[in-house]
């Protein structure tokens, strides 16, 4: 039985595309590399061996990136003493900070890596050590590496396997007929954009629209608006449900969203998170909105620009249009060619052939 260490943490756009491919391995023996003080504990499935190390960003002044640099020599220390005491075979991970001294030790080791780099700008340890790796699988064509790794290999990014079975609509959420809206975040929710729904969501409601918002664990609004067509929550599991019949998304753009708007044929609004590095999340809406599967609204105080966009986007099915004239049919069209429904089994396959090799 090959064994694979996953180096994924953070946030879920790390941590689902690692658990879809851990479930097209359901023979190998997997050991998981998080970060305590992430989310890992909570969307790391509990049932693989789960080790930590401590790692950071390259944040703050000299001191602070001086104790990150011990920190990354005492993790890939750690790392490798692991790789040796539980006899990896191999090591995936899907980037973020934890990839790092998951990638130096599996080096170190004579250990194959293969990294999956979900987005369409790429990730800084991507750029800096993705040349280390015995392979990269990419989430985009048009992907931009800045680094030349062994072998590079297309597979989309891996969705779990939930987003390809039908799945009800959540008990807990909104019943009606309205066109149901689904505000998602990301895995830690987003405060900026909480903010410019909550300012706009009464014209909605007032419509005759349900809205369910994932507003994260930290919004210091939570419970601010009572509506019965509203539902607030931190987090759930049952994404697939929701997005399957969901008439429109309200999104951060982080490629892990994205994948997963596309494996359920939802259209989406996305509004990119303005501070992520690099702008990936503006690459990642403007490769998808060229397609006609979203249009992106930026973020700003007031909502204006995103109340508008709802409302053309809206309009038509609240008015009872017929499909051909209605363009969240034609966006839901274009997201669901966006969607590479193999993308974990294709990464599956390639980690089953890196020891091999």
């Amino acid at each position: 039985m090959a064994r694979l260490l996953i180096a994924a943490s953070g946030t879920g756009g790390h941590l689902f595309p690692a658990v879809a491919v851990a479930e097209m391995l359901p023979h190998w023996d997997i050991h998981w590399l998080g970060a305590r003080d992430r989310l890992d504990s909570r969307l790391a499935p509990g049932h693989y061996p789960l080790h930590w190390v401590a790692i950071g960003g390259w944040q703050g002044g000299w001191r602070e990136r001086l104790l990150r640099l011990l920190q990354l020599l005492g993790a890939v220390w750690t790392v490798r003493r692991l790789l040796h005491r539980q006899r990896i075979a191999v090591v995936f991970t899907t980037g973020g900070y934890i990839a790092a001294p998951a990638i130096l030790a599996a080096r170190l080791a004579g250990v194959p890596v293969l990294l999956h780099e979900s987005n369409v700008v790429a990730g800084r340890v991507t750029r800096l050590l993705g040349g280390l790796c015995s392979g990269l699988a990419v989430g985009c064509r048009s992907t931009r590496l800045g680094c030349s790794p062994a072998r590079v290999w297309y597979t989309g990014t891996p969705v779990r396997a939930d987003f390809y079975r039908p799945a009800p609509l959540p008990e807990w959420a909104p019943r009606g007929s309205g066109p149901l809206l689904v505000v998602m975040g990301g895995s830690q929710g987003a405060r900026g954009l909480n903010h410019m729904v909550r300012q706009q969501v009464r014209p909605w409601l007032e419509a005759g629209c349900r809205v369910v918002h994932l507003c994260g664990r930290n919004d210091p609004d939570t419970g601010s608006l009572r509506d019965p067509a509203y539902v607030e929550r931190q987090f759930t599991g049952e994404m697939a449900g929701l997005l399957q019949h969901g008439d429109l998304a309200i999104s951060r753009a982080g490629a892990g969203s994205i994948s997963e708007l596309a494996a359920s044929g939802c259209p989406a609004v996305l509004v990119p998170y303005p501070h992520a590095s690099d702008q990936h999340q503006e690459a990642n809406a403007v490769a998808v909105a060229a397609l006609g599967a979203a249009v992106i609204v930026h973020e700003n105080p007031d909502g204006e620009p995103l109340r508008r966009a709802v409302r053309r986007l809206l309009e038509p099915r609240l008015q009872g249009v017929t499909p051909a004239l209605d363009p969240l049919a034609a966006m839901a069209a274009a997201m669901e060619r966006l969607a590479r429904n193999e993308a974990a089994a294709d990464v599956a396959k390639v980690l089953q052939t890196l020891p091999q090799t």
